[in-house]
């Protein structure tokens, strides 16, 4: 490699690192020139590559530009101010930079003798961060809980769910996994049943409840007590109930504390995915939407969502770390140390399903730090008050309703770039379809 790019070089580094840099502040200065969604077909790109790698190197303004030229028309640009689908996914200046600085450790941080900080700056955020969102001290590091990044929610109910698994197949014996109920609303992200499926829970047992429109699609207290005494009454074991702060369709609301009471009567684990909404319950007005989580078991909300956190992390506290802990702990020879042996230290490893992790608290203490809450609150405020924008648009066309029922255009605001204007020109852009389309229909 002499003459060219060494595998780490400071000066080397800080020259292509600008580069970079440089390269990607264009690209958000630009980003409202491109299409939000792509517009090529599949298999483009083995139209555009060769179809096997370089013998030599090449220079990073080559790659650059076949980045402008052939990855950007593939790429849906989820940062777009005129992005309104899915769930935001935020990217910010501060996460942008705490990702830079993780990639530039680039520690593998399994153990805490792996890399101290890394364990305690994450236990220290997530506390931080718990007591913005005012959970009860149970979820809290100093306690028996804590918390713990992930990289997704789905990870995140997938570890809830395996940890109360095992707390009940502990007491029941190991045998009467067939007979254990799983139960959530019908509004439930799907991610709930690929962690049945992994932890090997029977399909026919996992209840997804029904919800109308009569509660605003939230679960229906009286409908869980109804499937549950069912359940019981046939000899299967209810053991795990799935809340969510915002649902995926319509941001629908489960009212915690009623069902976090029957799940403690029937003794199953409560775990709420607040995933997309509970960035909102950093406000003090919107925080009454968590009521009831001191009955939970396990809570998730994702700050790569709505948080201005670049993806990934998603953040879950639970009430028993012993629980997560005996049911993913490994303690192989080589990983071994005085300070896990005398319990003394946290090793997330025994808290996730893989072994290595990022150091992904960097960049959340990033956004704490150089935001700070007020300006955190007042970003989400901004969302809330232009999705209101666009509800009042909507109410002044007769053609159209905010109603369940039928068919639906789901508009999501939450691109840290996107501004009223936005959000206007959306809303045109929805009004000529459907000029369009009723054009077409009268004719």
């Amino acid at each position: 490699m002499e003459g060219g790019l060494k595998p780490m070089d400071a000066e080397q580094l800080r020259e292509n690192a600008h580069k970079m840099v440089d390269f990607i502040a264009d690209y958000y200065k630009n980003i409202e020139s491109f299409p939000v969604l792509s517009q090529v077909q599949p298999g483009y790109l083995c139209k555009l590559l060769p179809d096997s790698a370089p013998s030599e190197p090449e220079p990073l303004e080559a790659i650059l530009d076949d980045v402008q030229a052939k990855i950007f028309p593939g790429v849906t640009h989820w940062q777009s101010p005129d992005y309104f689908a899915y769930f935001p996914s935020n990217s910010s200046i501060a996460g942008f930079l705490g990702e830079m600085l993780s990639a530039g450790i680039n520690m593998v941080g399994f153990s805490w003798i792996t890399s101290p900080a890394a364990t305690e700056l994450e236990m220290i955020v997530l506390d931080w961060l718990a007591k913005i969102l005012k959970l009860p001290g149970d979820f809290l590091s100093t306690g028996e809980g804590g918390g713990v990044i992930q990289g997704t929610a789905s990870e995140a109910v997938l570890v809830a769910l395996l940890a109360a698994r095992d707390k009940v197949l502990r007491r029941i014996g190991r045998d009467a996994i067939g007979k254990l109920v799983v139960y959530s609303s019908d509004q439930t992200h799907s991610a709930l049943q690929k962690a049945c499926q992994i932890g090997g829970i029977h399909p026919d047992n996992c209840r997804l409840l029904k919800t109308d429109e009569a509660t605003e699609y939230a679960l229906s207290p009286e409908s869980l007590i109804c499937a549950v005494s069912h359940d019981i009454s046939v000899g299967l074991i209810p053991f795990f109930l799935c809340a969510t702060i915002g649902t995926t369709s319509s941001t629908a609301v489960d009212p915690l504390l009623a069902l976090g009471k029957i799940s403690k009567s029937n003794g199953m684990w409560l775990h709420v995915d607040a995933a997309y909404a509970g960035s909102a319950c950093i406000c003090p007005e919107f925080r009454h939407y968590m009521d009831g989580v001191e009955e939970a078991d396990s809570f998730n909300m994702n700050a790569h969502k709505w948080l201005l956190t670049n993806f990934d992390c998603s953040l879950l506290w639970v009430k028993d770390r012993n629980a997560l802990i005996r049911s993913l702990s490994t303690n192989p020879e080589f990983l071994k140390n005085k300070a896990s042996e005398a319990n003394l230290v946290v090793d997330y490893k025994d808290w996730q399903i893989p072994l290595g992790r990022r150091f992904r608290s960097l960049k959340l203490w990033m956004v704490l730090r150089l935001y700070g809450l007020e300006n955190l609150q007042s970003y989400i405020r901004n969302h809330i008050k232009l999705a209101k924008h666009f509800e009042e648009l909507v109410s002044q066309d007769q053609r159209f309703q905010v109603l369940s029922g039928k068919y639906a255009l789901r508009f999501a605001v939450g691109a840290p770039l996107t501004e009223e204007r936005h959000v206007t020109e959306a809303w045109k852009v929805l009004q000529e379809k459907a000029s369009s389309l009723l054009c077409k229909q009268n004719h």
